[in-house]
């Protein structure tokens, strides 16, 4: 087992001593600070040590990568500091004193969207395999027939049969898909409700209670809204003074964030004034029912109208006349937007742009924006291969991109060398620009990185795969030649 005694020894020093450390933790492979004064962190001194790999600060933590030895380092580092270690939800707590009040809202999409990511995932893989099933028609399933007659569409060619059209057992499994997939996303905000309550530390039950009745069967379904709008039909709660519409919130995200927020809030403050002996009945009841009523009269409405709005401005972006500049501005900083934490925006505006329109034409962009970080990681790799120190960084870096996580590749590797972050942005926002104007279009969030194809729409599909041609060589190529040419090189 390796002793970093002497090295734990030199980065306390080096991180301005025990005092300048408020808390203490570490993940699979970093060491993450909170420290009281950042700026007395000597940085370039801390790279030079031996066993760190790189160091980075984001959202108000100082990150130091050590890699798969971390455990190990943190023990000792334990042993010589005399801090007391603590649970990555303290740090990222005592984070917040390093924070401004962007990167403190950004932190908290963050924490409400994580816990329920594998679930939209989930629901992306099902929604591609769906749309093979019954959206693909293809010519080797013969013509589609209709009363013994063959089909054909408006320009007189053959129309051909889907899978569902000639397997009962895949129509069967197409049907039957939907069970997880309308649960995933029609009912949304009663994850997103739970995981508020969960951040929040208030009760979760309520949260989900409080999810499920902006979802209920009893509400008119908000995907027939706008039919029933039109036909006057929309039912409502008639209070003789006043009625309330009865409308659901399926796939809503900002009605269900503002709900969970104003339940967990009461529960708060009706903690503080109602006595320990009586708290468990009055508690619930004058937290959740309230904030039902404020949902379906205030929260809701004005949710769904900036909803809406954000999805509006977002679209007009994508298909306007000006959405090449749009899509190679987006693909060249998303990288940048990861820096500062604003990347976890883009969650809960995909989830719009899914409710609205059925499909997001921004998150393939993040996708190529992953796999261009790892190709020029994959660069630097090839450029040092033999350098066994930086290897242990590069190579899994360069794989997590591949699969969706870009922070251990632009931390370690591509920022602190400057030129192959660059060219991860030339080559990000050159597929963006083609992705954007060819209307490259996702059914749902899903794996980041080389996998993201699974949640492409099949007549999307070729035009992705161009652009992922395109993000893992051009970061690639561009990278050797900055090297080369000694463009954008660190001054470090």
């Amino acid at each position: 087992m390796t002793d970093f005694k002497q090295q734990a020894q030199e980065l306390l020093h080096l991180l301005g001593g025990p005092d300048n450390i408020a808390a203490v933790t570490h993940c699979a492979t970093r060491m993450r600070f909170v420290l009281n004064n950042p700026s007395i962190a000597d940085v370039k001194q801390i790279e030079k040590l031996k066993a760190v790999k790189g160091t980075f600060t984001q959202a108000g933590q100082f990150q130091v990568i050590i890699g798969n030895d971390v455990s190990v380092f943190y023990n000792d580092f334990i042993a010589i500091s005399g801090k007391q270690g603590v649970s990555k939800d303290e740090v990222k707590k005592a984070a917040k004193q390093n924070q401004n009040w962007l990167q403190r809202a950004m932190a908290v999409l963050a924490e409400i969207f994580t816990p329920i990511i594998p679930a939209i995932i989930v629901g992306g893989l099902i929604l591609g395999f769906r749309n093979i099933l019954e959206g693909v028609p293809m010519e080797i399933l013969g013509q589609k027939m209709t009363e013994g007659q063959p089909v054909f569409d408006a320009l007189g060619n053959p129309v051909f049969n889907k899978i569902v059209d000639v397997s009962p057992f895949w129509n069967g499994v197409n049907a039957f898909l939907w069970l997880p997939g309308e649960a995933i996303f029609h009912f949304l905000p009663v994850g997103i409700t739970w995981s508020v309550t969960k951040k929040m530390g208030t009760t979760q039950i309520l949260g989900i209670v409080l999810g499920i009745c902006l979802v209920s069967p009893q509400l008119l379904n908000a995907y027939g809204y706008a039919g029933a709008l039109a036909d006057g039909t929309i039912p409502f709660w008639d209070f003789g003074y006043f009625t309330i519409d009865k409308i659901g919130y399926q796939a809503q995200v900002l009605p269900a964030i503002f709900a969970g927020f104003t339940l967990s809030y009461l529960e708060i403050w009706l903690r503080k004034w109602i006595p320990n002996a009586v708290s468990m009945i009055f508690v619930p009841f004058f937290a959740l029912i309230p904030t039902i009523i404020l949902a379906h009269t205030v929260l809701g409405p004005v949710g769904w109208q900036m909803g809406q709005w954000i999805s509006f401005v977002v679209l007009a972006g994508l298909t306007g006349p000006l959405n090449w500049l749009f899509g190679a501005l987006f693909g060249a900083f998303y990288s940048p937007l990861v820096i500062t934490g604003l990347h976890h925006m883009t969650n809960a505006i995909d989830m719009q742009l899914i409710s609205d329109f059925g499909g997001t034409q921004l998150w393939p962009m993040i996708a190529l924006s992953n796999i261009a970080q790892g190709s020029a990681v994959m660069a630097i790799w090839w450029l040092h291969r033999g350098d066994k120190e930086e290897e242990q960084v590069s190579i899994p870096a360069a794989i997590s991109c591949y699969l969706g996580v870009t922070e251990p590749a632009m931390f370690g590797i591509n920022l602190k060398y400057v030129f192959p972050f660059v060219a991860a942005m030339i080559g990000s926002g050159i597929a963006g620009f083609i992705s954007t104007i060819t209307k490259v279009t996702a059914n749902s969030i899903g794996v980041g990185g080389l996998p993201g194809f699974l949640v492409i729409r099949p007549g999307s599909m070729v035009m992705f795969l161009i652009c992922m041609v395109i993000v893992l060589v051009v970061p690639f190529v561009l990278t050797i030649i900055f090297d080369k040419k000694k463009l954008f090189q660190s001054k470090k």
